[in-house]
């Protein structure tokens, strides 16, 4: 027996019609099986990006407080990706099990960058700005790749053990 994220995103997952939808989301770089893209998670690297910057220039700090949370939908509307629309049908369409464990990690994301975000406004220190964003980086990169992981359809994600680490 094979599990929801080993097959293709869609409610008929048989015949040709199911072929052909698994088919377009390859070519668009959207997972087949799961019906996510990786494309999603530039979102949060960027946020990354900026937060281990602060460290070395404690200015950029300005910058991470512009980054903002955005869904799957908001991220791939405002986005360059060429098959954005794909994009969030495939989402709409994928297994509920998958979008559900992919949607818990992303929340997680994006509440531990948005209570960073709020600390960091709250502080007047550099040093302790950047122990917040050596902090958030330590916690939010294993959550990336288990999204990551979601995304390709690899083992469940557990969200509670990997904050816990």
């Amino acid at each position: 027996m094979s599990s929801p994220a080993s097959q293709p995103a869609t409610h008929a997952r048989t015949g040709p019609e199911a072929m052909a939808w698994a088919e377009r989301l390859r070519v668009a770089n959207i997972n087949p099986r799961t019906g996510l893209a990786t494309d999603y998670l530039n979102h949060f690297n960027e946020a990354v990006m900026l937060l281990e910057m602060i460290p070395d220039m404690p200015e950029c700090a300005e910058d991470f407080l512009t980054w903002t949370p955005l869904s799957y939908a908001e991220h791939f509307t405002a986005s360059n990706f060429k098959a954005r629309d794909l994009a969030i049908e495939a989402y709409e369409k994928a297994e509920p099990s998958v979008r559900a464990q992919f949607d818990n990690i992303t929340q997680t994301l994006h509440s531990i960058l948005t209570a960073v975000g709020t600390a960091m406004r709250e502080v007047e220190k550099d040093e302790t700005r950047v122990k917040l964003a050596e902090q958030a980086t330590l916690w939010v990169q294993p959550l990336i790749a288990a999204c990551g992981g979601v995304i390709h359809g690899g083992a469940d994600a557990d969200v509670d053990t990997i904050m816990a680490n």
